[in-house]
């Protein structure tokens, strides 16, 4: 089982550890590259902020990107903070859960494309919605090389994914895409934290759903209110809707 996530605008402040190196998914490094040196060039334009689409509070968040190549680094899964993350509260996890979480889950980045939790990156302001010169969107841009990687991976994959970062990889009808509602609504604070808590909660599972029946099955036994719709062409994932109770 693979459980896709979206990184977060909120991150740890500094690494402690050496400047970015090899990671995961090599075959995606000449695009890392690219997108980097397109970062810092951005980042140094006087339009930046405008560019990267941050308001002038985040100015300081400029610096982060102008250093990437010698910044100190942390694994991915201590970089990204906020509510989901916080949800899912990796450092808590035993040790089973966090080898399912080292192996299954993958973090999309506008950065870096797709990341493990164990790769160590440094701090960096970046969204996949940007369209960065001269590479225009970065979701399109990502697309073909983390196809190439990803579609040859096995499993069930379970996509907790904001809208923005599911243009990157489009993995079919093999895929669930989990959409949150309370009150009929999608309620983006409290959405955020539940796909934190069943990621969190996939993870303790010894044994993990292969369809998405099986999915459903397990969150309903969990306490979940879901409901499945099948894809309406093989190219479409599963649809599975979480409904909280107000």
């Amino acid at each position: 089982m693979l459980i896709l996530l979206p990184p977060s605008e909120g991150k740890a402040s500094e690494g402690d550890g050496p400047p970015v190196g090899e990671l995961s998914f090599p075959s995606l490094g000449k695009s890392r590259k690219r997108v980097m040196n397109a970062l810092v060039r951005a980042s140094k334009r006087r339009d930046a902020l405008e560019v990267l689409g941050l308001t002038p509070g985040l100015a300081g968040e400029l610096d982060k990107n102008l250093a990437l190549a010698t910044a100190p680094t942390l694994p991915a899964g201590a970089l990204y903070t906020g509510v989901l993350y916080d949800n899912l509260g990796l450092a808590t996890l035993d040790g089973e859960a966090r080898a399912r979480a080292e192996e299954s889950l993958l973090i999309f980045s506008g950065l870096w494309g797709v990341v493990k939790i164990t790769d160590r990156i440094p701090p960096y302001r970046l969204s996949m919605g940007v369209s960065l010169p001269p590479l225009g969107g970065l979701a399109a841009f990502w697309r073909p090389g983390i196809s190439k990687e990803l579609d040859r991976l096995p499993g069930l994959v379970v996509d907790l994914r904001s809208a923005t970062y599911a243009g990157a990889w489009q993995p079919g009808s093999r895929s669930v895409t989990v959409r949150v509602f309370r009150d009929g609504k999608v309620v983006s604070h409290m959405a955020k934290a539940t796909r934190g808590e069943i990621a969190r909660a996939l993870l303790h599972q010894p044994t993990q759903p292969s369809t998405p029946d099986e999915l459903a099955k397990l969150l309903d036994s969990l306490g979940y209110t879901t409901r499945l719709t099948a894809p309406a062409r093989p190219t479409r994932p599963w649809v599975l809707d979480v409904h909280l109770s107000a």
